[in-house]
């Protein structure tokens, strides 16, 4: 019965496949390193504990990563997801009123849920039943929401009585190091400099330091204390409709996040077998038990990173690039009082940075048909405007089996889809 779940078998290498390996995984870590410095900045404005957060981050993360390599096979590295630690935030926290330990209740039975899915075989299906509009635009919807808020951290914008959002007080240090940032990001990505991200936080943090707009490091050698958030997951809210509602949210855009990832680098590796990635359930587990994992140690949903792919551009193969991510991982956690004195003028870029490369896929979207990219188009708009990803899946999984039913076409509407339209009509309007 679980034979599509069996572990892969682990390689051997000559000392050549193994420099490439351990290169590879060395260029994957730099490339995602700055989720070090972005998770904790994110949640603690959820009232989440700093340091408690990093320990979450670097211990979630290199658990993952290290299933993911040794049981998977795969060179991919796993981490908490952008966007979906904005949604903890800003969504579940601050929108719902929950508490973060709420929050880590709502993650971890996303995590048990698709574990079960996977179990069974049901996750791939549950996804084919999204239409692929709505499955192109949520993480458009997110790098929006991101940029959003990547934006006001950098001071570029601030609130309004009068137009909502205004011009930010430009000549503060704030917005002109976070321009610097922007700027330097940009620079190094369009000059194919590996860890781009990475480098113009660091750049960023120092400039910060010199010029007296952070404080230094009280020490560089110290490991967090994980009491502040591990366990410290609630599950109280489960009879709520809001807190399914939270689960429901995370549950579809992890899913879209993990499969569109492993799709897209199984390609680029050659891992690819009649369209589907070889060991695509074994991929999935690794995921699932990485986001039970953060919930238990303390953050948001841990997802397959797509920067794992500059790791396989390098030559990654194997499992042993992301057991070197791993352990990378678990190296950073000596370094948390440096970790601390990052400012939001370092972080802020990153966000708009990644919010750019979330946005691409709108060229995707079917904009010739209405049908289809008008419920898009709600998707991704609502998401920033409202600060919620589940109100922007409410509004484009209503909207689609409606257009769908009044232009004759509700033949095309997976019958999955009219239960979660049903679902958020409930929700919204009852």
């Amino acid at each position: 019965m679980l034979d599509h779940l069996r572990p892969a078998s682990f390689p051997r290498l000559t000392p050549q496949e193994l420099r490439r390996e351990v290169r590879a995984g060395v260029t994957t870590f730099l490339t995602m390193a700055y989720i070090i410095f972005v998770n904790p900045a994110i949640l603690s404005h959820a009232g989440m504990p700093f340091e408690g957060v990093i320990f979450a981050t670097c211990t979630a993360s290199a658990l993952a990563t290290l299933i993911m390599g040794i049981y998977a096979g795969y060179p991919f590295a796993l981490a908490p997801g952008m966007g979906l630690n904005a949604y903890f935030t800003y969504g579940i926290v601050k929108g719902l009123g929950y508490t973060w330990q709420v929050a880590l209740g709502a993650v971890f039975i996303e995590g048990m849920l698709f574990i079960l899915l996977t179990l069974f075989g049901l996750r791939r299906r549950l996804v084919i039943a999204i239409p692929q509009s709505i499955r192109s635009a949520t993480p458009v919807g997110i790098g929006l929401f991101i940029t959003f808020i990547g934006m006001r951290d950098a001071g570029f914008i601030r609130g309004s009585p009068d137009t909502l959002v205004t011009l930010g007080h430009l000549s503060a240090p704030t917005p002109i190091l976070s321009f610097i940032g922007l700027i330097l990001i940009g620079v190094l990505m369009a000059r194919r400099v590996k860890g781009a991200i990475f480098i113009g936080i660091i750049v960023v943090t120092l400039t910060a330091l010199a010029t007296g707009n952070t404080s230094p490091p009280k020490g560089f050698l110290a490991t967090p204390h994980p009491s502040s958030t591990l366990l410290k997951m609630d599950l109280s809210g489960i009879t709520t409709m809001e807190f399914w509602q939270a689960v429901l949210a995370l549950l579809f855009v992890d899913m879209f996040d993990t499969i569109g990832s492993l799709t897209a680098m199984g390609t680029l590796g050659g891992f690819m077998s009649n369209g589907t990635l070889k060991r695509m359930d074994q991929a999935l587990m690794a995921d699932a038990i990485g986001t039970v994992m953060g919930a238990v140690t303390g953050t948001s949903t841990v997802t397959t990173y797509i920067e794992s792919s500059t790791g396989v551009a390098e030559g990654g193969r194997t499992g042993i690039t992301a057991v070197v991510v791993s352990l990378l991982f678990l190296l950073s956690l000596f370094f948390t009082p440096i970790v601390k004195v990052v400012p939001p003028a370092a972080t802020a870029p990153a966000l708009i940075v990644v919010g750019i490369l979330m946005t691409s896929q709108a060229k995707d979207l079917p904009w010739a048909d209405i049908t289809e990219a008008l419920p898009a188009f709600l998707t991704l708009f609502t998401m920033p405007l409202t600060y919620s990803i589940a109100n922007g899946l409410a509004a484009g999984f209503i909207s689609y089996p409606v257009m769908k039913l009044f232009t004759g076409r509700w033949r095309e509407v997976h019958p999955v889809l009219w239960v979660l339209g049903g679902i958020f009509i409930i929700k919204l309007y009852l």
